[in-house]
Parts: structure tokens; sequence; C-alpha cells
């Protein structure tokens, strides 16, 4: 593994292809695709094939701040992994393992420069506890 790049993980209870469909559908992104409650996804677009974009937007919910999050696809291979380039050329890559009864998600990525590489562990991480929290419950 590349020692520059960040890597968080969760363990999910269900089955790889609800964990899958829960990572990958817009209609659940915008569910789970924020840090923290006071934040949002109001949308969320995915054309999941290599060349295909992904797009969300994840903002405050008070409205004082919110980004788009943009990425071109690199590879797909269905309910097993997937890699892709930011907008600013940082890579990210996104494995399904089925390992002990749960779903192994890990996601590693490429830091940027502005914030501390543990602010950007920290938030990548509690973006994927959200998803966990959401997929479990559903």
């Amino acid at each position: 593994m590349d020692s520059k790049k960040i890597t968080v993980q969760a363990a999910i209870t269900g089955d790889l292809k609800k964990v899958w469909d829960c990572y990958t559908n817009p209609k659940h992104i915008i569910k789970w695709n924020f840090a923290s409650d006071d934040w949002q996804c109001p949308w969320a677009k995915n054309d999941m094939k290599v060349g295909g974009k992904y797009s969300a937007r994840m903002e405050a919910k008070d409205g004082s701040f919110g980004f788009e999050f943009e990425a071109i696809y690199d590879t797909v291979v269905d309910q097993k992994s997937f890699s892709y380039t930011m907008t600013d050329g940082r890579k990210a890559t996104v494995n399904f393992e089925n390992k002990d009864h749960k779903i192994l998600v890990t996601v590693s990525f490429d830091p940027e420069s502005e914030n501390p590489v543990e602010m950007q562990r920290g938030g990548w991480q509690a973006i994927l506890d959200n998803f966990k929290k959401y997929t479990e419950a559903n």
C-alpha cells in the first residue's frame, strides 16, 4: 500500500449486493454522504462505469458552506471495487470484501495539501461511519 495514501475502513453487517447498492446508488448516497448531522447531501449523480462521472453536493444545513465533489471512474468491478480520479487529480480506490460475515469497505485516497492528514482521515472516516450506520439501519 502506498504510504502517502490515507485509508479508512468499516465492517458493514449486510449482504454484498445491498452494501454496494447503498454505496453507489444516488437515492442512498444522499442519505449518508456527510460527516456530521449538521451537514447534508442534497443531491448526487453517479454514472457507474469507466469514464463515468460521480458528483455530489455536500453542504452545511444552515447554508453557511458547501461544495460539490466530482470524480471520473478509472475502474469499476461490480460489487468488488472501483477507483476514480478527483477533479484536482487525486486518486481514490474503494474495495468491498466479504470478511467474517461482514462486508469490509476500504477507502484509500491521496491526501490534499490544504488540511492536516489526521483531519482528512477523520472526515472520510466519519462519512464511512455514517454510511455503515445508514446501511445497517435500512
